[in-house]
């Protein structure tokens, strides 16, 4: 009948009007899941290469390893190649994943300043010293990529879905002619990687541009962070060295 004929008809423009925007702001297939995994890995491992004196004593020492193991083999079921389940227990263990990561991470940068401050002995060897903050530091640049990653325009699978209008950063390519970018590119996970790379070593925006006011605060406490860790731990180095 003609409702029907209408249906198709308006289904059919709206597809092809939807083949002529760029990837991020169309429907498309998840992210692929393994630079999420790998990422959380290296996090675990740097974690675990630090000292006892930067770890948090009350707990076992097994324990957050456990607990962050768990909830990344958890996530890896759930979505094993790309990021498409949409359920909400699964959203729930990746912020729990991540907070758990940046709460390790913090409480390890504060022992480190503390032991700084204090001139305790394991601050006065300046190899193990500018190792522990470097892995402290690749850690923050992790943690801080997994934040923006889960929370621009939604998270990942949002973004796939092109659920949300409003940009909460602005990626160079969002803001070139369609003719200098790729028809399928959209941010991927190794683009807010290095958006927190570079969050951390330039301690300001360099071209990925927050315009949400959670993103800005965000890399405010990220470039406070690597710039309070970076300074006294390289501070600290160059005294021993002398």
């Amino acid at each position: 009948n003609r409702a029907e004929y209408a249906e198709i008809a308006a289904a059919r423009r709206i597809a092809a009007e939807s083949a002529h925007l760029p990837a991020w702001r169309r429907r498309t297939r998840g992210e692929p899941r393994w630079p999420v995994s790998a990422s959380v890995i290296a996090a675990l491992v740097l974690q675990e290469l630090l000292p006892g004196q930067m770890s948090l004593k009350p707990l076992p020492g097994w324990l957050l390893p456990v607990l962050e193991g768990a909830l990344l083999v958890g996530l890896a079921i759930a979505n094993p190649v790309r990021i498409e389940n949409r359920a909400r227990f699964v959203r729930v263990a990746s912020l729990v994943l991540i907070l758990v990561i940046t709460a390790a991470n913090a409480a390890s940068a504060v022992l480190l300043i503390r032991l700084i401050l204090t001139g305790a002995q394991a601050t006065s060897n300046a190899g193990p010293l500018l190792a522990s903050g470097a892995a402290i530091w690749a850690t923050n640049v992790i943690a801080f990529a997994l934040w923006y990653w889960e929370f621009d325009r939604g998270g990942p699978v949002h973004r796939a879905h092109a659920t949300y209008r409003y940009l909460d950063f602005l990626f160079p390519q969002m803001g070139m002619p369609p003719e200098l970018v790729h028809p399928d590119w959209e941010p991927r996970f190794a683009d807010y990687l290095y958006l927190s790379f570079t969050n951390a070593t330039a301690f300001s925006p360099t071209d990925v541009m927050p315009l949400a006011r959670w993103g800005k605060f965000t890399m405010l406490v990220q470039s406070a962070v690597s710039l309070a860790l970076g300074a006294l731990v390289i501070a600290r180095a160059v005294n021993i060295l002398k």
